[in-house]
């Protein structure tokens, strides 16, 4: 189980404050290429579950992690979700994304799980497009914090998240830096994936 907290920014404005607040504490910059996929019968949506390979396109060294995430809930800006992950080699990655069907094939834990838990029938996969995120990582107070900025085809979101294992506590942290900083944000009330699918901004 994943829990995240997560804070909306309301535009580029409070997002670019956060990053020149925060730059004495930058770790790194990850540029993200999401792409997500279904079982053609709707095999996963219908469980309320999503595979989703995520490129890390930092640089000529590609990395890429396919991801099963299932029951997500987010509620009063933590989300919990099921999650499970692991590496691929990024030049089948992008044959997947290329041909959807290929994932019935590739040797993957994860994969696998997906094929046999939610048995993804004989047409196998397809894709449902994408998304690009910008993602900085800072080490501030103890924590890891991720400050998104997520780009759809109808509009930029951004996002600051936290995995933690005490989300009350490090949402009030959070809180309280913002407060003191005068920057507006919200609870995030859905998640990237939802808001992908809607076709809006929420």
């Amino acid at each position: 189980m994943e829990v995240e907290v997560k804070l909306r920014l309301p535009d580029s404005s409070a997002h670019q404050k956060v990053l020149s607040l925060f730059s004495s504490h930058h770790k790194k910059t990850h540029h993200q290429r999401n792409t997500f996929f279904d079982g053609a019968a709707g095999e996963l949506s219908s469980r309320r579950a999503v595979l989703r390979l995520r490129f890390y396109e930092n640089s000529e060294k590609v990395k890429c992690m396919v991801c099963l995430k299932a029951k997500a809930v987010i509620i009063d800006g933590v989300s919990r979700v099921e999650e499970d992950e692991e590496e691929l080699d990024p030049k089948i990655g992008y044959e997947c994304v290329s041909n959807p069907r290929k994932l019935m094939e590739v040797d993957s834990r994860v994969l696998k799980r997906a094929r046999e838990e939610f048995h993804v029938g004989e047409e196998g996969f397809i894709g449902l497009g994408g998304f690009k995120n910008v993602r900085n990582v800072f080490e501030w107070c103890g924590v890891e914090l991720e400050v998104d900025e997520t780009m759809y085809d109808f509009g930029t979101f951004y996002e600051i998240e936290c995995e933690s294992l005490e989300p009350e506590k490090v949402k009030a942290m959070i809180e309280a830096f913002l407060k003191d900083n005068d920057i507006d944000y919200s609870y995030s009330e859905v998640s990237k994936f939802a808001t992908f699918r809607a076709g809006k901004l929420p």
